[in-house]
């Protein structure tokens, strides 16, 4: 990948589903008993990374998984979607409600982004976002390594962004999962972790 010298100015993190609804134990998800230690840390070790970026100069967004809510306030879910998590049910993920929230954690993010599937930049304004703000690298962090933060890089890659992929900024469910997954990123970004570039930000 280019290491060309896009100032911090350009730069956003870029965190990919870090909800109530998915991380908090009266979330969606905890409710439901899916949840893992790796995914639970992510929060309190991004949360530095997210300071010192803002600190430098440039933007921390957050994507936010959204079900859309349609005619009684039923939420639309895919239905590869309602097969593997049948326990999402109406008010889940719901467009300013507590659970679809960025968690306290990180709050507040400079940008937010609703998404409606894995990648953030699926029928978003994701894209029209970054131009806008002329962000042109992203440090890509969240879950899950192998849905989400995946499919967001992957979209980022082919729009010609320059992407680094916080490899232990990111979890899934199992640890064998998250690993499979960084290592089919390698021919598509940068993999660093948080420690290598806080110090490549502390440096500039």
């Amino acid at each position: 990948m280019s290491q060309s010298a896009i100032p911090l100015s350009r730069t956003a993190l870029l965190t990919v589903d870090l909800q109530n609804d998915f991380l908090h134990p009266d979330g969606a998800y905890g409710r439901a008993g899916q949840t893992a230690p790796e995914i639970a840390a992510l929060p309190a070790r991004l949360r530095p990374l997210a300071d010192l970026i803002r600190a430098k100069g440039g933007y921390y967004v957050s994507t936010q998984f959204t079900l859309v809510p349609a005619k009684g306030g039923e939420p639309i879910i895919s239905p590869h979607l309602k097969q593997i998590r049948p326990f999402l049910k109406k008010g889940d993920f719901l467009p300013g409600a507590w659970g679809h929230a960025l968690v306290d954690e990180l709050q507040p993010a400079d940008l937010t982004v609703e998404k409606i599937a894995y990648s953030a930049f699926y029928m978003t304004r994701m894209e029209w976002v970054l131009r806008k703000c002329g962000i042109e690298k992203l440090i890509v962090a969240g879950i899950v390594t192998n849905g989400g933060v995946a499919s967001t890089v992957r979209d980022a890659h082919v729009r010609d962004l320059e992407t680094i992929v916080l490899e232990d900024g990111c979890a899934a469910f199992t640890p064998a999962t998250h690993d499979i997954a960084i290592a089919a990123l390698k021919p598509v970004c940068r993999v660093a972790t948080v420690a290598e570039i806080a110090a490549e930000f502390a440096a500039a």
